[in-house]
């Protein structure tokens, strides 16, 4: 399959391109310290209740009933029709413990046919747990990165790859903050995802840089160059991008509630990624004064061979 895309001159707005991500980074922040998050129920606590009924579930009359017990309980259907699971976060004035109980009884009596398929209980240990092996995945994985590029490539692309993941990750968990969506386990592993997917863009990208800036360190500014290595490998980038897309765009479709938070995540995050790659990524490393002699091989230092 081939695209022909158009050649533009992609690093004459790279400064602009920083601008404007420097301003998004700006909002992002604001909206996430001063707006918060709709943290799910692993990052706040709570129980859940699994159940199974011999019919398709009226969810209106499940919500309705569980409503009594706890005013912002989640029911949500999953796997089939008459498969149904309910959740909810801690309350202040009630015991969490007696909480469950309760609305596993009322639902017993309201449902007989209904089967009890599981119940569970994220307490306040597993809450710290969770946000804290979720913050070390992303620091550790940024720090990987960093030493992965630096070593395979230079330090200002080490740099400039890793300010772009950052960037992703803060714009897309800013969406969350801004539409006040349920931030989950499933959001983190999007982020998660996210990092991988950008990174995997930029490297191919940079790749592509080095090979250039070897070839054409005599008959190419810099800037050329790098615009003719966003143009050699666009079609990849879009063609990757409408694919990972397709699937992204069948699960927010179809994968219904509980795969909301992860397929707007991941659908959010490959347009900023594949943004940040070219006018983020690429735009640090030539503002950060790229140079031919730093991709071209070191010269090994002749040993002296006196006695």
């Amino acid at each position: 399959m081939h695209i022909h895309i158009p050649y533009f001159d992609y690093m004459k707005l790279s400064r602009k391109g920083l601008y404007f991500s420097a301003a998004l980074i700006v909002i992002s922040l604001f909206l996430m310290i001063f707006k918060g998050f709709n943290l799910g129920l692993e990052f706040t606590g709570g129980a859940t209740i699994e159940l199974q009924f011999a019919q398709t579930a009226d969810i209106p009359n499940i919500r309705t009933t569980v409503n009594k017990f706890h005013p912002n309980a989640s029911v949500v259907q999953y796997g089939s029709s008459r498969d149904v699971q309910i959740t909810f976060g801690e309350l202040k004035d009630k015991d969490t413990d007696a909480l469950l109980s309760e609305m596993v009884a009322g639902l017993k009596k309201a449902y007989p046919d209904a089967v009890l398929m599981g119940q569970s209980k994220i307490g306040g240990q597993y809450r710290e747990e969770l946000i804290e092996k979720g913050i070390t995945a992303l620091v550790l994985s940024c720090l990987g990165m960093v030493l992965y590029l630096g070593l395979r490539f230079e330090w200002k692309f080490a740099l400039g790859a890793v300010l772009a993941d950052i960037h992703d990750i803060i714009v897309v968990a800013a969406l969350f903050s801004l539409m006040g969506w349920t931030f989950d386990l499933n959001v983190l592993a999007a982020l998660l995802a996210i990092l991988g997917y950008s990174v995997n863009d930029t490297v191919v990208l940079y790749d592509r840089i080095r090979e250039n800036m070897r070839l054409m360190s005599n008959k190419k500014s810099v800037q050329e160059i790098i615009n003719h290595s966003i143009q050699q490998t666009m079609t990849r980038t879009v063609i990757t991008s409408l694919t990972t897309m397709l699937a992204v765009i069948a699960l927010l479709i179809w994968g219904g509630a509980t795969l909301f938070g992860f397929s707007i995540a991941m659908f959010w995050g490959i347009l900023i990624g594949t943004y940040s790659s070219i006018f983020v990524a690429t735009s640090l490393v030539k503002e950060m004064n790229l140079k031919h002699e730093d991709l071209l091989p070191k010269k090994r230092k002749q040993l002296d061979d006196l006695p």
